[in-house]
């Protein structure tokens, strides 16, 4: 195991707490490794990629996967003619509130998405789109089973030079509709999405690491006498509602298990949980949000 970084203080200070190798170059870290992790600034995933790929190395690499579609383009192609495993770092995939919820995710009619931040000058090198926003649109890229019919987007620099707030209206081909809005100005933090669909709410805390699950069904006969009815009128049936909050682990590390994930999908060749056509796929998006800001 060891890393690379183009601070040799850092590299030295770092290898000293960790007892982990610093290498001297990336190309001295690629021919050791058997894997590679880059957790670069984004403009510098494609070239580290692109080397390690060429290297015959599996990568896992940070969201976003690229800094322009053509060269995430370019990756595929790579990944796909080599053999090789790539796997994009959407963590959010791996979030306990989002694994409780997804089995109860059912042809969604109308998701919210708010990623919200203080200001970090870490991740200004893209705009927030790319930066924050892009975990959200995975999400909902990954729940939606449709195409996107139209995008309607709206975004604003304050205090960088690329957006640092955005909001997103995107409407799918099935009648979907998901309203995205990422700030990273924002007085606090949030990272929440709920998910409306017929007879249910869901609501995924991805800060919080909760869920929580509001569904109705029909009331056949006399109601539980302890549950809560919603009455909907003379001549139509009224609903029970039941409400849910399921449990996660409070040692749960979605970082962890992406990792040991991408670890699996070598070991057992099989297609990574986040493949790099999802990287790419969420990524094309972001730049059809980026092009709605600027027109």
């Amino acid at each position: 195991m060891g890393f690379f970084d183009l601070d040799p203080k850092k590299s030295s200070e770092t290898s000293i707490n960790t007892g982990i190798k610093s290498y001297n170059s990336i190309e001295e870290l690629i021919s050791d490794s058997d894997v590679i992790d880059i957790v670069t600034p984004t403009l510098a995933h494609f070239d580290c990629a692109v080397l390690a790929l060429n290297a015959g190395k599996h990568v896992f690499i940070e969201k976003p996967i690229s800094h322009t579609v053509a060269e995430a383009e370019e990756l595929a192609n790579l990944v796909t003619s080599s053999g090789l495993k790539l796997q994009v770092g959407h963590v959010e995939r791996f979030n306990p509130a989002y694994t409780s919820a997804s089995s109860h995710l059912s042809k969604p009619v109308f998701i919210e998405a708010h990623r919200l931040a203080e200001f970090n000058p870490r991740g200004t090198d893209v705009p927030v789109v790319l930066d924050l926003m892009i975990h959200d649109l995975d999400i909902i890229l990954h729940t939606v089973d449709s195409e996107i019919k139209e995008i309607r987007a709206s975004g604003v620099a304050v205090v960088s030079e690329t957006p640092d707030i955005c909001n997103a209206r995107i409407e799918f081909e099935n009648g979907c509709v998901a309203n995205l809005t990422a700030s990273r100005i924002s007085l606090k933090n949030m990272r929440k999405t709920r998910f409306f669909q017929k007879d249910a709410y869901i609501t995924v805390d991805f800060l919080k690491k909760q869920t929580e699950i509001l569904k109705m069904k029909d009331i056949q006969g006399e109601p539980d006498p302890f549950s809560v009815v919603m009455n909907l009128g003379e001549g139509k049936t009224n609903k029970e509602i039941s409400f849910e909050k399921p449990t996660t682990p409070a040692e749960s590390n979605p970082i962890r298990d992406e990792l040991f994930s991408f670890s699996e999908s070598i070991i057992n060749n099989t297609e990574p949980q986040v493949t790099i056509n999802d990287g790419l796929k969420a990524l094309k998006v972001a730049y059809m949000i980026l092009d709605k800001i600027s027109s």
